[in-house]
C-alpha cells in the first residue's frame, strides 16, 4: 500500500471498506450477466441453480443449499420457478423419503448448450486477462473461507 501507513487511514471511510468493495463488485458483475441470461429466461440466482445441476444433478435440496451457501427458505423460492418453468423437478428421494431430491427436465439439460455461450461473453464483456480473473476468483474464495471461519468462532 504506497506511502500511507495503514494507522493514517481512517477506519471508517467509506472507500476503505472491503464489504463496501465486495458488494458494488458484485452488483456490478451480476449486471453484466443480467442482459445474457434474460435471453435464456434466468436471474442470476437461478443460474447459479442450474449450474450446480448441470454440474451434480441430481442433488437433494440439503446438498444445493450448501453447495451455493443458501438457506433452504431462500433456495426454495428459486426452485419453485424454476420448476415452473419447466426446467427441474422436485421429488421426494427414494432412499430417504423426508430428503427432497432436484432432477433436470430434458429442458433444463438441453439449456446447458445455451448457457456454455455465458463464460467467455462474461470474460469478454469485463475486458480483464483470464489470468487477472482466475486470480480474482482465488482471492474471493479465499475471503469466503475467512469469513466462513469467522462466522463458526462467533
Amino acid at each position: 500500500m504506497s506511502d500511507v501507513a495503514l494507522e493514517d487511514l481512517d477506519p471508517l471511510a467509506l472507500e476503505n471498506q472491503v464489504c463496501f468493495a465486495l458488494a458494488v463488485a458484485a452488483r456490478s458483475v451480476i449486471s453484466v450477466y443480467r442482459p445474457l441470461l434474460e435471453p435464456m429466461g434466468l436471474t442470476h440466482p437461478q443460474y447459479l441453480v442450474m449450474l450446480a445441476l448441470w454440474q451434480h444433478a441430481p442433488l437433494s435440496v440439503k446438498e444445493l443449499s450448501g453447495m451455493l451457501h443458501l438457506e433452504p427458505a431462500t433456495l426454495s423460492p428459486l426452485l419453485k420457478r424454476l420448476e415452473a418453468a419447466g426446467l427441474l423437478r422436485r421429488g421426494r428421494a427414494g432412499e430417504d423419503e423426508r430428503s427432497l431430491a432436484v432432477v433436470l427436465t430434458d429442458r433444463g439439460r438441453e439449456l446447458r448448450a445455451e448457457a456454455l455461450k455465458i463464460p467467455p461473453a462474461i470474460v469478454e464483456r469485463l475486458d480483464m486477462d483470464l489470468s487477472e480473473l482466475r486470480g480474482l476468483h482465488e482471492a474471493l474464495t479465499g475471503v469466503i473461507a475467512a469469513a466462513e471461519a469467522a462466522r463458526t468462532k462467533a
